[in-house]
């Protein structure tokens, strides 16, 4: 009988740790997965300006119209995630979840590229890849983190820091060929070759399935998340339930947000749809119902495991790190739609001797410079950023840069804001001028995101991965429903005045006002870190099935 991917023996034990075997199939299957995903997601504002699907929309208000469908479609993409790590723990394992809603995934890239002038196939092709690619997005990471153990965790942030880099390099040639594609070939072609790609992704991830370890879901867990925070709410022990009141009182207040929404503009205002209101909803039951579990969790010890009560204080305390790191992702995920159409007002140095003008024809390719300078970024970092800051004392934790990388994204944006002032002044300004902003969004992403990878693999305990991987792409959802806010804010007159009493257009006040939430959150987010106390949740040898 062959050994399983799991088995130690002897000669195992004394011989250095190696990658497992298995990583490279779920690597291969990531990076096309990127290309596909970032293949469509980076032309689609562009399309969707020019298309016939917003033909309804006056001339004017296509732009901000597509940008709404657009942050609307990333918040179902980081929205799903609660419900594949939800599939996931409870009933089918991450590989199985991982290949069905694949198919999922592809059968949306399939509705994008035969509906391109049909608004509701267009529409389901979205929701479908938002689904599918939201339903395996806090899963492949942590079935990666489930190839380790404490033999060999050491490796692990080897390869989350190679799994990033793959992600980009996919991400890197979708950015820089789609908009060429859609530009010489149509929309057909250009969202079909996306879908070709998912299905290789797909097949890929098929062929390592005889050597993965799979954790076993945990079917009916007596002591998971929900349980023992339920437990804890209704136990009736102590002097009062404070916890319980502020737990009913999110619920109540989310069913009478949409219960307003429901009955219409006399209650809610027109500006918030579902997709706004849906997710203010969410946000008050997570933030109320966690902070009434916190109230009360010592109420659940005696009926749950000791370690299992202490597993939801850390899961709560987690949470309260990816709430902070929310207007990160309202600043990152506009470069594919606020940058864009600012750089399409720009001069694209085609005069310049140093321009790749044979490459490099339109606004919307500039955002291959993101993966770019990723795979330069995480390398630098390792090999020289991190040891020299070691060498000099200072220890770059998780926390730390995370922290750092939210001020870099605010930095971002003010070098963002100062092209809008140029532009609003009557120059004429090179797109090349958009390298320097992207150059620090990028630094702030790779200190935010390649770290969160890490982070959020390791502080959750082993039942609770692929809901804390949920949580974490979760804060993407939150982010796009700032700019959402944000947006339907704007429409309105009061708000629209003020911003003319400042002297500044329109795209310019906001650019400054999103630098200005991000450093208001690394603020908190400084705060908070000093007093969060960090956990170890690899596996143990010998533990995985």
């Amino acid at each position: 009988m062959n050994p399983t991917p799991t088995d130690t023996t002897a000669d195992t034990v004394i011989a250095p740790a190696r990658l497992p075997r298995q990583v490279p199939y779920i690597i291969g299957n990531e990076a096309c997965e990127r290309f596909s995903f970032y293949g469509m997601r980076n032309i689609l504002v562009q399309f969707l300006v020019s298309s016939v699907i917003l033909a309804y929309v006056p001339a004017g208000d296509r732009e901000g119209a597509a940008k709404d469908i657009f942050h609307s479609f990333v918040i179902g993409v980081y929205f799903f995630p609660l419900l594949g790590g939800w599939l996931s723990d409870r009933f089918f394992g991450k590989y199985n979840t991982v290949f069905w809603f694949s198919l999922v995934y592809c059968a949306g890239h399939a509705c994008l590229a035969l509906f391109e002038s049909d608004r509701t196939g267009f529409y389901t092709g979205l929701f479908l890849i938002a689904l599918g690619s939201g339903g395996i997005k806090p899963l492949v990471v942590s079935f990666v983190g489930d190839q380790f153990t404490t033999s060999n965790k050491h490796l692990a942030k080897v390869v989350f820091d190679a799994f990033y880099w793959t992600i980009n390099f996919g991400s890197f040639f979708a950015s820089l060929l789609m908009p060429l594609f859609l530009r010489s070939y149509g929309p057909a072609v250009a969202f079909g070759i996306p879908g070709v790609l998912m299905l290789v992704a797909t097949v890929i991830f098929w062929s390592g399935r005889r050597q993965y370890v799979r954790v076993p879901p945990a079917t009916n867990d007596p002591h998971s998340f929900l349980n023992v925070a339920r437990t804890a709410l209704t136990s009736t022990q102590g002097e009062g339930r404070p916890g319980l009141y502020v737990a009913a009182f999110g619920g109540a207040l989310a069913v009478a947000m949409l219960m307003c929404w429901a009955i219409g503009p006399a209650f809610w205002p027109e500006d918030f749809g579902f997709v706004i209101t849906a997710c203010l909803a969410l946000g008050v039951l997570i933030a109320c119902g966690g902070f009434g579990t916190s109230l009360q969790l010592e109420r659940a010890r005696g009926r749950h495991p000791d370690a299992t009560v202490d597993s939801v204080r850390a899961v709560l305390r987690i949470l309260i790190v990816f709430a902070l790191t929310t207007p990160f992702w309202s600043l990152f995920d506009q470069k594919a739609s606020t940058w864009v159409l600012q750089g399409k007002d720009m001069v694209v140095p085609h005069d310049q001797w140093w321009w790749p003008s044979f490459l490099v024809k339109e606004a919307s390719q500039m955002q291959a410079l993101n993966p770019a300078l990723v795979m330069l970024i995480i390398p630098f970092n390792n090999l020289v950023l991190y040891p020299a800051l070691r060498r000099m004392g200072f220890e770059p934790t998780a926390l730390r840069r995370m922290g750092t990388g939210i001020v870099f994204a605010g930095v971002a944006w003010i070098a963002a804001g100062v092209l809008q002032l140029w532009m609003d002044g009557g120059q004429q300004v090179s797109l090349a001028w958009q390298i320097a902003p992207y150059l620090l969004l990028t630094f702030g992403e790779v200190l935010v995101s390649a770290t969160a990878l890490e982070f959020a693999y390791s502080q959750a305990t082993q039942s609770m991965k692929g809901v804390i991987m949920a949580f974490w792409y979760l804060t993407s959802t939150f982010g796009s429903l700032w700019v959402l806010l944000t947006n339907a804010g704007v429409r309105n007159d009061t708000v629209t005045a003020h911003i003319a009493t400042t002297g500044l257009s329109e795209n310019a006040f906001l650019m400054f006002f999103f630098a200005a939430f991000a450093f208001a959150a690394a603020i908190g987010f400084a705060w908070y870190a000093r007093r969060y106390p960090m956990q170890d949740n690899y596996l143990r040898e010998g533990a995985a099935a």
